[in-house]
């Protein structure tokens, strides 16, 4: 996500110009987009003419700017788009105020939100941004004498660092754990959240050998996979064959998957644990809440009225937040979402056991 500016709308709305750079950002914008925010973007609407003379052929489509009061928000995932419906409150044609319409919002379009942004709202907003300027995933590719690390963000991939000179024997050769070594050290001097080590042959099975020896870290979040060649060509190879988003959904995953462990381990031995909206509440009331679970979808329902908590979700968010917990928004898109929504949509894990 980029964010081209920031500013104060009408009755102390926040005003934040973005442009979605992925899917992903389109996707945290149908969580943050909600009923009663004014959107403002480029668009093409149909016009009915005016002149008698002429045939009314249904109107013909022109780009027009609009400001929408939205009243639905849909992420049409398998075509790339989020659909933003509401009334025209704002427009280049004044003839067009007061009509319904969708804007249909694609990667690197630029759009304008005006709304009072709650704090996890805006916090998924500069995570997104955050996650365009550093990368969660490093690709190395690697050969005989010969390595490569590219950085992966939002807009594409980078060059980080080259090694090459030749191994084996000769003049000039050097041995292989010093090429493996410098990819190891520029691999921990980026701390990526996710490595797909590629290549051909068998070069990068000892690279990892050598990783899980020298830098074990690195090597635990480590995948290998097969290219014909290294470099910008290998790194085609692996963004083809969709390994980057496969990566990334994993890393992803396993960050809730890891906090619902917890959090089931905790509750079979009735020790710092709670779900529920009503216990949580509760819990967070003492200040005893050390991270929330929240689903996105359930999170979204009780914002919008929808939803049948008896508490208020954004108290709660608030309540964890002023007293220094964590806020761990989970998709409902993957396992452990779907298990966080079995117990209510909503749990903790606790900083000590309520009696």
């Amino acid at each position: 996500m980029r964010i081209q500016s920031r500013g104060r709308g009408e009755e102390g709305r926040t005003r934040l110009t973005v442009v979605p750079e992925n899917v992903d950002d389109l996707w945290h914008l149908s969580y943050v987009l909600e009923p009663g925010d004014n959107v403002e973007g480029d668009t093409s609407r149909r016009i009915q003419r005016d002149d008698d003379q002429m045939r009314d052929t249904g109107g013909e489509r022109e780009h027009i700017h609009v400001t929408l009061e939205v009243e639905d928000v849909e992420f049409a995932r398998f075509a790339n788009r989020l659909r933003v419906g509401g009334v025209i409150v704002g427009a280049s044609r004044e003839d067009q105020l007061g009509h319904h319409h969708t804007l249909n919002v694609e990667e690197h379009d630029e759009i304008t939100i005006e709304k009072y942004f709650k704090p996890d709202q805006m916090e998924r907003i500069e995570e997104a941004e955050a996650a365009a300027e550093n990368p969660d995933v490093a690709i190395a590719t690697v050969e005989e004498g010969e390595a490569h690390v590219h950085t992966v963000a939002q807009y594409g991939t980078e060059e980080y660092a080259s090694f090459t000179r030749p191994t084996g024997k000769g003049e000039y050769a050097r041995p292989r754990d010093e090429l493996f070594q410098e990819l190891g050290d520029a691999l921990g001097h980026l701390d990526p959240d996710a490595v797909i080590l590629a290549g051909p042959g068998f070069t990068k099975q000892d690279a990892l050998d050598h990783l899980e020896e020298e830098h074990p870290d690195i090597a635990k979040k480590t995948t290998t996979v097969d290219t014909s060649g290294v470099g910008d060509r290998g790194v085609h190879e692996v963004l083809k064959r969709g390994a980057l988003e496969d990566v990334q959904t994993e890393t992803r995953i396993a960050r809730e998957a890891e906090l619902i462990d917890e959090l089931t381990e905790e509750m079979a031995t009735g020790e710092k644990a709670t779900y529920g909206p009503e216990a949580v509440a509760e819990a967070a009331e003492y200040g005893a809440v050390e991270t929330l679970l929240v689903l996105d979808d359930r999170l979204r329902e009780e914002r919008q009225g929808a939803g049948e908590w008896d508490v208020d979700a954004d108290d709660i968010i608030t309540s964890v937040e002023r007293q220094g917990g964590d806020v761990v928004v989970f998709s409902g898109e993957f396992e452990p979402g779907q298990r966080l929504k079995n117990l209510g949509g909503i749990a903790a894990l606790l900083r000590y056991r309520l009696e």
